[in-house]
């Protein structure tokens, strides 16, 4: 990820393997000074050391860049360059750090940094929109999921250009910028002109859908996301008293620290398995277990996700569905199924790696495949005209002089209103009612004890 405008998906290891691999060179071949070693080494079949013929080439083509390229070029940037490439050859997700972008990426674990408040990625050769964030000017503006950025200012976005491209969404707090952006099924771009601005990203928020029914919001996954998690949760249950089910909304969640989405699985689950990683190497090859403590205490639970539910989001996904802690509803995932770690290259800058992929409890990996929700749901509106309210029928409280009710009920306008702003949360807290009764913590906190 880098600031602004962050470049991928991630589940992401900050430290650990990082610090490890970093501070153990490349180990040299025995008899590197003679010509003949590299060449006998790949003859007897190491493929870990390039063939004499292999640096010769890009010796060659470093020094006819240095000799002949239009205007002279710094090692350092050749090098940077070289290193780019072979990471970006590898998969989206890996990536060369400078010094400039680590500090950038530490930014955005720690859910603080200046930009538009987007995720996007490279997708057919083409910038996407992944996720808006919550509370940025990107979001704001209108911009969607899916959207494709055409040209940043004016300047077309070139294909084979991306990198470029994502540099020229960052700039300092307070300065312009116009994005022409092409929506889903759209026929013609639009202009979105937007104002970089300091982004405080508040990864959990919370309130009550209805009596007993919490909704829960993790936008990203970042350094403190757990810990706001436990706070936001018993802050809510202090002041409303025991849950009879919460939906946690993972809608439009890209990712973020795999430790992070671990802890915030285990807040929900009391034993089994989180997730697991396999990779080339020893240190790769990782479970997370469940802890005791379920912070709903068992309540049932219902998730929702779209095709922006990505990385450590599809962590929890995929450890809540397993474990049968909760029914998962809306679109098919994203489909990450990569593990990031940084590694240190000892001067100040980094690579991003990709070094495993993560398997949910079952075993299963959901890289490209995504995770299909238990119940689906298609992008669905509601208007005005369609709800209960606006359908007519009448209800005791419409006839002249009817007694007055011990507790207030939820009306149809109520769940009308719902539909109408968001039909996925409406139908998630629909099917969260109908599983609190066969649950049994269905019955309303103010009715009335039964004699």
């Amino acid at each position: 990820m880098v600031q602004l405008a962050r470049t991928c998906l991630t589940g992401l290891f900050i430290v650990g393997l990082g610090a490890a691999a970093a501070a153990q060179p490349a180990p040299a071949p025995a008899a590197a000074s003679t010509a003949t070693a590299p060449a006998a080494a790949a003859s007897s079949g190491n493929a870990n050391i390039p063939s004499l013929a292999e640096i010769q080439e890009f010796t060659r083509a470093f020094d006819l860049i240095k000799q002949a390229y239009v205007t002279p070029v710094a090692n350092r940037q050749l090098l940077q360059s070289a290193i780019r490439g072979m990471l970006a050859g590898l998969d989206p997700h890996s990536e060369f750090l400078d010094r400039n972008e680590l500090r950038d990426l530490d930014e955005d674990t720690s859910g603080t940094y200046t930009g538009l408040g987007i995720e996007v990625a490279q997708a057919n050769h083409q910038l996407v929109i992944v996720t808006p964030i919550d509370g940025g000017p990107a979001k704001r503006a209108g911009i969607l999921p899916g959207d494709v950025i055409v040209a940043i200012d004016g300047v077309p976005v070139q294909a084979d250009a991306i990198d470029a491209a994502i540099k020229r969404l960052r700039g300092p707090i307070g300065s312009k910028i116009t994005l022409t952006v092409l929506h889903a099924n759209a026929n013609q771009p639009i202009q979105v002109p937007l104002v970089r601005q300091r982004i405080q990203v508040t990864s959990v928020t919370t309130h009550m859908l209805a009596p007993g029914f919490a909704y829960i919001r993790v936008s990203e996954f970042q350094q403190s996301t757990a810990n706001e998690l436990t706070r936001a949760l018993d802050k809510l249950q202090r002041q409303h008293g025991a849950l009879r089910g919460a939906v946690l909304d993972l809608r439009s969640n890209p990712g973020g620290l795999v430790t992070s989405a671990v802890g915030v699985a285990d807040d929900f689950l009391n034993s089994g398995t989180i997730v697991s990683t396999r990779g080339r190497l020893p240190e790769s090859d990782l479970t997370f277990s469940a802890t005791p403590g379920d912070l709903l205490h068992g309540a049932p639970m219902v998730v929702l996700v779209n095709n922006g539910t990505a990385s450590a989001a599809e962590i929890v996904t995929g450890a809540l569905k397993d474990n049968h802690r909760a029914l998962i509803l809306g679109r098919r995932t994203f489909g990450k199924g990569s593990v990031q770690t940084i590694m240190a290259l000892g001067n100040g800058d980094a690579v991003k790696l990709t070094t495993a992929r993560y398997y949910t409890p079952n075993g299963t990996s959901i890289q490209v495949a995504g995770i299909t929700p238990d119940i689906v749901l298609g992008n669905v509106t509601v208007a005005p005209d369609q709800t209960p309210e606006l359908a007519g029928g009448e209800h005791e409280a419409d006839l002249p002089n009817h007694l007055a009710g011990t507790h207030a009920a939820r009306t149809d306008a109520d769940a009308g209103d719902l539909a109408i702003k968001d039909y996925a949360l409406s139908e998630a807290l629909h099917v969260l009612e109908g599983m609190a009764l066969a649950h049994g913590t269905g019955k309303p906190a103010t009715e009335p004890p039964a004699h």
